[in-house]
């Protein structure tokens, strides 16, 4: 005969064990889960507000109206956990789409149209690299400057001109399909967030670089050359908004200064919405990776539903001051409850 005790025991409910319970809550209870949700709710909404939403070749349309701002925010990511920001990004893109246009003029092919992008977009990310890193001033009030700087140069060069006479081959960067609704821009933004993703969270830079946003006085005395990580980080995101540009200009077939205005806002609200720390110190590739969709699939809704341009600034707008301030907001709730 089994006592009190036992049966008291065996209809108690089982404790979860403390491994399962931190597995479950590192799998389901964070930020990229929460966005996953949200882009799951979000198609859903798409679908049945728009009839045409669900054509196969609706949906890979749709990519393109996030691939190139989040190839940059890949990039920007690794920035902004070192506790640095580009806002020249956008900038760059129009120089760099300058300087490819004005290449095309004077007879240069796909290649050399490349490397003359990829060059510029290098010496942009060195220019901002070695006013912060080397000169010590404030990569938001540098790159705030060569926003303004980049672009001037090409409304100098172009004026209200524009160049269009590019090779047909390098249509293919911007309009060219792999297989089927796979657009190459699709494979080339998989790629890219594969290598930014092993770069960040696999290696050796990528911790250095969190150390660096985390305590960059701490990283420093451990060993960690800080300037010329950070150096290296305005290198990648000048480079990325190179590739941003070579296939923006390639999908477009032409160059206007204006290009890609207002994508830093866009590019920032991404990597914030992502879950990387704006202060620095923390943040996640598969984050950028489902927030760029998230943002790209309202972007594609609102198009499909004819809103107005302007309420997707207003939108995007608002989404970046309520992913900043939320944390903060929640933080202050939990304090104020720990101290009651």
């Amino acid at each position: 005969m089994s006592s009190p005790v036992d049966n008291e025991a065996a209809n108690a409910p089982q404790r979860i064990p403390d491994h399962l319970r931190s597995w479950w809550q590192r799998a389901f209870f964070n930020w990229e889960s929460m966005l996953l949700l949200v882009a799951v709710s979000i198609f859903f909404i798409n679908s049945f507000a728009s009839p045409y939403f669900l054509d196969p070749w609706n949906l890979s349309d749709a990519t393109f109206n996030f691939t190139e701002k989040a190839m940059i925010a890949f990039a920007m990511a690794l920035l902004v956990v070192s506790g640095e920001i580009d806002l020249s990004v956008a900038s760059i893109i129009a120089l760099v789409s300058t300087a490819m246009g004005f290449a095309a003029t004077l007879g240069m092919g796909v290649p050399g149209l490349i490397l003359v992008a990829l060059l510029v977009g290098l010496l942009c990310g060195a220019f901002n690299g070695f006013l912060v890193t080397i000169m010590g001033l404030p990569s938001i009030v540098v790159t705030i400057g060569t926003m303004s700087l980049f672009r001037g140069l090409s409304y100098i060069v172009l004026g209200d001109q524009a160049y269009t006479e590019y090779p047909a081959e390098l249509s293919y960067f911007g309009q060219g399909y792999v297989w089927w609704v796979i657009s190459f821009e699709l494979l080339l933004f998989f790629i890219i967030a594969l290598i930014f993703g092993v770069l960040l969270h696999k290696t050796r830079f990528g911790r250095s670089v969190t150390m660096i946003g985390n305590n960059p006085t701490g990283a420093l005395y451990s060993g960690i050359r800080v300037n010329r990580v950070k150096f290296v980080l305005f290198l990648l995101t000048g480079v990325m908004a190179a590739v941003a540009a070579i296939c923006l200009t390639s999908r477009l077939g032409s160059t206007r200064p204006s290009i890609a205005f207002g994508w830093e806002l866009e590019i920032v609200t991404i990597v914030v919405l992502g879950g990387v720390n704006i202060l620095g110190g923390s943040g996640t590739i598969p984050g950028v990776f489902i927030a760029s969709f998230v943002l790209g699939m309202v972007t594609f809704g609102f198009g499909l539903l004819n809103v107005p341009g302007i309420m997707m600034s207003i939108f995007v707008g608002m989404l970046l001051i309520m992913v900043i301030a939320l944390p903060r907001i929640w933080m202050r709730i939990n304090s104020r409850s720990s101290h009651a």
